[in-house]
């Protein structure tokens, strides 16, 4: 992970619990042939750098349910260890990292472990990475970074997972959270984000409309008919599976662009 150049203030459900500063220390300087070696608390283009437990990184991952089918990715991967246990599942996946060093540090120790085939990485700046094709991000990120990467989260295919060491995306509600055993320290805990299908808008439905308003995977609105609207109560998208019930009745369904449709109803989207 890679955090601010800033104090750092971790919150309970309960109250403030802990809030440290993270050191601004500098990169070690190449000595000759010996190797580069990452320092915790390192500094970047502008964050620090602070690693995963091994622990959290293996639930992260469980809970992401990554197969060799998914395409991973994680945005400021440090020393690879997200991507590379990534591909020790079978996964394709690949690192984002600014530090030119880490970066090496990285195929290092994919091809130390047999998996350079599979996990890759690349030196750039993750606010400018192209993520379309993931489906699934792996994340140790604060709030602030997390937060000015939702649009591009958003833009995912409805189902793709993000799962975060510790912090929240703010606004968003997560659909699992928990707390790794074993050896983590203060860093413990995991986030997962399955993206949803976008919905907010009117739609055609039912003889009448239907306005959906949208906050991630929240769904709210009302149904209108003859003049007369009701509330959506419950509405809800699990990547693109769609459930909301309007005057006491549950409809469940999935969205496809612009156009949705269960067991004896079916939607389109209004222009």
């Amino acid at each position: 992970m890679e955090l601010p150049l800033r104090i750092v203030c971790r919150l309970s459900y309960l109250a403030l619990m802990l809030c440290f500063a993270v050191p601004a220390a500098g990169v070690p300087a190449a000595d000759g042939d010996k190797p580069f070696e990452p320092i915790v608390g390192q500094q970047g283009k502008d964050v620090v750098w602070v690693p995963t437990p091994e622990v959290l990184v293996e639930k992260m991952l469980d809970v992401a349910r990554v197969t060799p089918h998914d395409y991973v990715m994680d945005l400021g991967s440090g020393d690879g260890r997200n991507i590379i246990a990534a591909a020790r599942r079978g996964a394709r996946a690949l690192g984002v990292e600014y530090n030119p060093d880490m970066v090496e540090l990285s195929r290092r120790a994919a091809e130390k472990v047999g998996v350079a085939d599979k996990a890759r990485f690349e030196q750039g700046d993750m606010y400018e990475a192209d993520i379309s094709q993931a489906t699934v991000l792996a994340l140790f990120l604060l709030p602030e970074n997390l937060n000015r990467l939702a649009p591009k989260f958003l833009g995912l295919k409805p189902g793709a997972r993000i799962v975060a060491n510790q912090f929240a995306v703010s606004g968003w509600e997560p659909d699992e959270s928990g707390r790794a055993e074993g050896d983590c320290g203060s860093w413990c805990s995991w986030l997962l984000y399955i993206v949803p299908a976008q919905v907010a808008g009117r739609w055609r439905w039912q003889k009448g409309e239907i306005e959906f308003e949208q906050k991630f995977q929240m769904l709210s609105g009302t149904f209108t008919a003859n003049g007369a609207s009701t509330a959506i109560e419950g509405g809800r998208l699990l990547g693109d599976q769609i459930t909301f019930t309007v005057g006491g009745t549950t409809y469940t369904g999935r969205v496809s662009a612009d156009a949705m449709a269960g067991s004896g109803w079916n939607a389109t989207r209004l222009r």
